[in-house]
């Protein structure tokens, strides 16, 4: 028999590891879903060995292309088991693109500057690459990468896109090309049929686009004079964008734009750009539905925007769905609309589980928050996006030159669940424009000086759109 001196050492055993158990379940369900989401993010880590670009003759002169000695430099550090490409201070010349191979981080000390040839032949052949939504070959990206993982740009070095001698004179909106490629991905015509990137066909490339990589991190470098899209992601998994500049003013030149891509962590970056700051995305159409990979685990933090267009964006390119995007700690310099989630009747999909806390916004030309379900460019379909589950609170906007909130969903369609908390906008000429939206909360919504308890329906208006 157990005598009680046993029993009670048993006892105190017993209750011990109850309590510990206990204490480990409480500790589980404090965890906050933006820490859940940041265990999944890790940078890559790479040898230490580094291969001087200089070293394998690359000329610091601006002028001597060095496309050759890169291409070079990136294939032997990463047959060799990887490190670091390093760009030595001095201002290099390439005519053509950056093809980043695994396990390499391409790296630039202090003074570097890499400068992009203006000259569109240089960045052919076509590669597979996805533009506004839709696969297609075309023209390479500047940066590019297809399937590797482990890669990286670093450094505080320049790297200069030269847009402004070609690609960003062309204007590809509604052009013969731009509506061909629509078709296509309407139509699913296979990828390998949808070749572009020729003279006949100006739909120019992004900056840095890495397609269908693991394990990403661009950190530090300043970019300038970007073709299209800034930093273009794509079917990507752990991805790391952080105290990036960026100052490129040209058409579309969207500072970042996750698309179909998870666990990304955009934050300390600086952007003034030609279009959107973010841009979060997940494809295009009747071509997203058949790859199926939404965006999620996004966390934008501790940024600076000032846009030509809009600030904090989703859309409109989201057909295969995002969901669980936390943004904050964000100040809006100037922008078109702050706080904007869009999507049109071509698009399906959904935008859910949404949380926006502590933006701060000067000036908003056309609408603070502004939540829009038809936003132009529709080819007749009518496949709604499914809008749900919106948090946004702690925000605040000096002026919105047309609206403070605008939440506009389609008949039968509505816009759902949407808490607004402690919104304060200081002056606008309309306070909200509501329509088909169901359980839209307000608490603590300031517009003009005057508390607003609650959304009012109204006649919707047209905005300004980017």
């Amino acid at each position: 028999m157990i005598n009680q001196r046993k029993l009670r050492y048993l006892l105190i055993a017993f209750f011990l590891i109850l309590a510990a158990n206990a204490d480990a379940q409480r500790k589980q369900k404090t965890v906050s879903p933006v820490d859940q989401i940041l265990k999944n993010i890790k940078v890559p880590e790479f040898k230490r060995d580094t291969f001087n670009i200089v070293n394998y003759g690359a000329i610091a002169d601006g002028k001597t292309d060095t496309k050759a000695i890169f291409n070079k430099v990136i294939s032997l550090c990463s047959v060799s088991g990887g490190g670091e490409v390093i760009v030595p201070q001095g201002k290099f010349y390439i005519a053509g693109p950056v093809v980043l191979k695994s396990h390499v981080n391409l790296h630039f000390n202090d003074g570097a500057e890499l400068v992009f040839s203006g000259e569109p032949k240089d960045y052919l052949p076509a590669v597979l690459t996805l533009w506004e939504g839709t696969e297609l070959y075309n023209y390479s990206p500047l940066f590019y990468a297809y399937q590797c993982s482990d890669i990286a740009i670093t450094g505080h070095g320049i790297v200069n896109g030269s847009a402004s001698k070609n690609f960003a004179k062309w204007r590809p909106q509604g052009s013969p090309e731009q509506n061909r490629l629509r078709q296509m991905g309407h139509d699913l015509v296979p990828v390998y049929q949808r070749v572009f990137g020729d003279n006949n066909a100006q739909l120019p490339p992004d900056m840095i686009q890495f397609f269908g990589c693991k394990n990403i991190l661009i950190s530090g470098i300043t970019i300038l004079d970007a073709p299209y899209w800034v930093i273009h992601p794509v079917l990507c998994n752990n991805v790391t964008v952080q105290d990036v500049t960026i100052n490129s003013h040209n058409l579309n030149n969207d500072g970042c734009d996750p698309e179909s891509t998870t666990n990304v962590l955009i934050q300390r970056c600086n952007f003034n750009s030609g279009d959107d700051g973010i841009a979060i995305k997940a494809g295009r159409d009747q071509d997203a539905w058949r790859i199926g990979q939404p965006t999620e685990n996004v966390i934008v933090r501790d940024c600076v925007f000032r846009s030509k267009a809009n600030g904090l964006c989703i859309g409109s390119e989201m057909s295969a769905g995002v969901r669980n995007v936390y943004m904050y700690n964000v100040q809006i310099k100037k922008c078109l609309s702050a706080i904007y989630f869009k999507s049109n009747l071509d698009r399906g999909g959904f935008i859910e589980d949404i949380h926006v806390h502590n933006v701060q916004c000067d000036t908003a030309v056309a609408g603070f928050i502004r939540f829009e379900n038809n936003y132009h460019g529709s080819r007749g379909g009518h496949y709604p996006c499914n809008f749900n589950n919106f948090t946004i609170d702690n925000v605040t906007c000096n002026y919105a030159g047309e609206v403070g909130i605008y939440a506009v969903g389609v008949q039968g369609n509505p816009l759902k669940n949407i808490s607004l908390k402690k919104v304060t906008v200081l002056n606008t000429p309309k306070p909200e424009v509501i329509s088909n939206a169901e359980n839209l909360t307000y608490k603590g919504v300031t517009i003009n000086g005057t508390n607003l308890a609650k959304p009012t329906n109204t006649g919707v208006i047209t905005l300004h759109t980017d």
